[in-house]
């Protein structure tokens, strides 16, 4: 069944989306999640206690945020369990948690600005999707930074979720979810969460693992679909590069994505008004990218997410003929 509701949340949301209405209604479950996430922040890192005193509460934080997010979402499977109304109900709710609709509308929005208004436009549009600054970015940057979280999001954002809902149901996506957003929000190292989100970073680390390669096997293979793209760069690129970047699991998609189409990804950025060095992703690949590029990454992307969406219908559908 679990594999099923992962096929189906992600056939649902690739068709619907979360629909602005629902979201301006009840909200998300990333909101509900970064509610909690603060609230614990607030509550238990306090700046006064040792650097291990304030690791130990961040531990503790995360063991509360997934016990609570696991624990809901295993009331929810049982209250839905046993009928077919409920798997459906069951099916929407799976659907909030990959998000390949809002990745792919706020990166096109990037290359739309750019064709649209220019420079500060496209640097407006890409400042929503990445944590860069975004003054310090050319056109060919914004570009970069675009494609690179594409990339990125499509294994941390649609990949991992689906994963995680057919290894463990919805309890399993929900964790992965509450995990991924703790990372994003107290999981860098800033004076604040360098302790108190030392164990959300790991964690998220850990549980990305297998989304960030399989992720990369699907750009090689959507690779092979799209006309001029290079499957063999597409490898090449990952042996190569991907070991090299700063996140032990980011590189794999994106030296994946960068090799397939022939482009450099990541390198030296600024974050925070400080230089961070960093290898190119696609080693030897053109950097100079435009909003074409963005426009050819967002092809591959769908070609695999389309892939993404056919493997976990065959996976159901070989289980429930055994």
């Amino acid at each position: 069944m679990y594999l099923l509701l992962a096929f189906l949340a992600l056939l649902t949301e690739r068709l619907i989306g979360y629909p602005q209405w629902l979201y301006r209604l009840i909200g998300h479950p990333v909101t509900w999640i970064g509610a909690l996430i603060s609230r614990l922040d607030r509550s238990w890192n306090r700046e006064s206690q040792s650097f291990e005193r304030r690791k130990a509460w961040g531990i503790a934080a995360l063991v509360v945020l997934i016990g609570v997010t696991v624990a809901i979402s295993f009331i929810i499977e049982r209250l839905l369990a046993g009928s077919q109304i409920g798997f459906v109900v069951l099916v929407l709710i799976a659907a909030m948690l990959p998000a390949q609709k809002s990745l792919e509308s706020h990166v096109e929005a990037v290359a739309t600005a750019l064709d649209t208004g220019g420079l500060e436009a496209g640097r407006k549009a890409v400042s929503m999707i990445v944590g860069r600054d975004p003054e310090q970015l050319d056109e060919a940057g914004v570009c970069r930074a675009a494609v690179e979280s594409l990339a990125e999001n499509f294994s941390d954002g649609i990949v991992a979720p689906a994963f995680w809902l057919g290894a463990a149901g919805l309890g399993g996506g929900a964790a992965y979810k509450a995990a991924n957003t703790a990372d994003s929000m107290i999981g860098h190292r800033s004076a604040r969460h360098e302790a108190f989100g030392w164990a959300a970073a790991r964690f998220d680390d850990l549980i990305n693992l297998p989304a960030s390669r399989l992720s990369g096997g699907l750009f090689v293979a959507a690779a092979c679909l799209l006309p001029g793209a290079s499957p063999k760069a597409a490898m090449a690129a990952i042996r190569r590069d991907a070991r090299h970047h700063r996140s032990p699991n980011a590189g794999w998609p994106e030296a994946a994505m960068a090799g397939a189409l022939g482009i450099a990804l990541a390198g030296p950025r600024s974050y925070g008004g400080e230089m961070i060095e960093a290898r190119f992703m696609g080693s030897g690949g053109r950097a100079e990218l435009t909003a074409a590029d963005i426009r050819r990454a967002l092809t591959l992307a769908r070609i695999a997410d389309a892939l993404l969406i056919g493997l976990f219908g065959l996976a159901a559908l070989a289980i429930w003929q055994v």
